[in-house]
């Protein structure tokens, strides 16, 4: 039975990464949207922190997670994790790219860096309670996964579909569709690039050293797998030290020559039962045993090093909290269209409940039809780098569209119903008369007023035959249409200006068409 462990777990993997891959790669959008309940359910941090707001049977993701690992160990982190998927992807074509002479792919068990994960752990902890998902969000492996899709991978995958699609149109095939590429993001792509490579860096040098070492999932997970009732111990009495077990545990938490396994650190991978020529290895219940016996030198320094750590992080908090403080990107002076606020998704209730819930995972910039989700800079401030933020320069928000609220995972942007979303104000239009191409050159345009969905930005007349516009601030809704249609550059004419808890607009007044028919003559036609 313990033979067939490794191919299960190989399955279960593949599927998982399959369709995790799917909610950030499709360019349809329709697969997203159907897929992201049954997908998101089991992700760790997204499940925990969605709990946490809306404390529903939904999101209890987290609580079967837990519930497995106290009961087999990180089986999460080998069969659920993208990330975790990632490694292991990074891991095996190591191994076929290596050679016997030079043994490549091959482990050896390493001491655990203990004050290194629980000092991030806690670092993590401790933010999470001062209301900041900063240092959560910069290591999940799900948001981290998600920035490296939406940003390196499926700028790839739209190329080749637009490629296919002109070389289709060309012998007048029409059966592919093009797709329209997100707006450039430079500093979402370096930081993207960045957890890849450090991803690779360590996936290529020690396996799983970044689930082990630095991932606060993973740390958390491996502190309470102390407590499962399954363990993988070594059998002492088949067990012939052989060390082969050890070559092949990507942890690097098997010591063959002291013959324990260091089940903290365990990822559930069970490639050592697959090599294991003796049976030297068992799945035994133990539910009060300890599983690191070995006692090394280095207990008391580590111990040291933590407490310093922690000690550190407690005076950087109190300086970092200042960078808090927003950080304006645009000054008064120099640009006369200022947005003292960045402006969040309709369903996020406002900044506050949008930075408080969201791990800038980046699946509601993937999945937004009009691109006007955009990762943030410093709008938000610097502890929410990489959170989404509407940027009318790239596009707006469709009036009719939801789907960012259907896909969020930690319900960052609550689930609106296309209804009640035509009454959220997440801003509001402000007209500068001294932009408008009305006023400046003298010419008619109204390209504001034709695509306000709700007609609160109208045209009226002013002088010499010329009409100009007018908001009606109570019915917008600060969809951003009017500042993505107005033409005038460098500055716009008319933007939104964020509302910092989202309010209810009026409802637009019905207008009635009258229509008149002329029956003068007997045959009107």
């Amino acid at each position: 039975m313990l033979l067939y462990l490794k191919k299960l777990r190989i399955i279960t993997s593949v599927i998982f990464i399959i369709f995790t891959s799917i909610l950030f790669l499709d360019i349809s959008g329709i697969l997203t949207k159907n897929l992201s309940d049954s997908v998101l359910f089991l992700q760790f941090v997204p499940s925990f922190l969605k709990f946490i707001d809306t404390t529903t049977i939904a999101a209890i993701g987290f609580l079967v997670i837990i519930a497995s690992t106290l009961f087999s160990g990180r089986v999460y982190c080998s069969t659920i994790c993208p990330l975790g998927m990632l490694q292991d992807i990074i891991i095996y074509l190591k191994r076929k790219m290596g050679t016997r002479k030079k043994k490549r792919g091959r482990f050896n068990f390493q001491p655990a860096f203990n004050s290194v994960r629980y000092s991030i752990l806690v670092i993590t902890i401790i933010t999470l309670l001062f209301g900041n998902l900063f240092t959560l969000y910069i290591l999940d492996p799900f948001s981290n996964f998600g920035r490296i899709l939406t940003h390196i991978v499926k700028p790839i995958i739209i190329g080749t579909n637009n490629l296919i699609s002109y070389l289709l149109e060309t012998f007048n095939n029409y059966s592919v569709s093009p797709s329209t590429f997100n707006s450039i993001n430079i500093f979402a792509i370096i930081f993207s690039f960045t957890a890849l490579f450090i991803v690779v860096l360590f996936s290529y040098k020690s396996g799983r050293f970044f689930c082990n070492s630095i991932c606060p999932v993973g740390s958390f997970l491996g502190f309470i797998s102390k407590f499962s009732l399954f363990k993988i111990v070594v059998n002492k009495e088949t067990c012939v030290g052989c060390g082969v077990c050890e070559t092949v545990c990507k942890s690097e938490c098997i010591d063959s020559k002291a013959e324990f396994v260091d089940f903290t650190r365990c990822v559930s991978c069970f490639n050592c039962f697959d090599v294991c020529p003796t049976h030297g290895l068992k799945y035994e219940f133990q539910p009060t045993k300890n599983i690191v016996l070995k006692k090394i030198d280095t207990e008391d320094y580590e111990r040291r090093s933590f407490l310093l750590s922690l000690l550190s992080y407690s005076l950087v908090l109190t300086g970092i909290s200042y960078a808090q403080k927003k950080i304006e990107v645009y000054k008064k002076n120099k640009i006369p269209v200022f947005r003292p606020n960045p402006i969040s998704p309709p369903g996020s209730i406002g900044i506050e409940h949008f930075t408080e819930n969201c791990t800038a995972c980046h699946l509601c910039i993937s999945a937004c039809p009009t691109h006007v989700l955009q990762p943030s800079f410093l709008e938000y401030g610097f502890l929410g780098m990489m959170q989404p933020m509407m940027n009318n320069k790239v596009g707006f928000c469709d009036y009719e569209c939801t789907i960012c609220s259907e896909v969020c995972p930690t319900n960052a942007i609550q689930i609106i119903k296309p209804e009640g979303k035509k009454r959220i104000q997440i801003g509001k239009a402000k007209f500068i008369k001294d932009n408008c191409i009305v006023y400046t050159q003298g010419t008619d345009c109204g390209a504001c007023s034709e695509h306000c969905p709700t007609k609160a930005v109208k045209m009226v007349p002013i002088e010499n035959n010329l009409r100009a516009p007018e908001v009606k601030e109570d019915i917008c809704v600060g969809c951003g249409a009017c500042e993505y249609a107005c033409p005038t550059i460098p500055f716009k004419a008319i933007y939104v200006e964020s509302n910092i808890k989202h309010l209810a607009a009026e409802l637009p007044p019905e207008e009635k068409l009258e229509e008149k028919v002329d029956f003068s003559d007997d045959f009107p036609f």
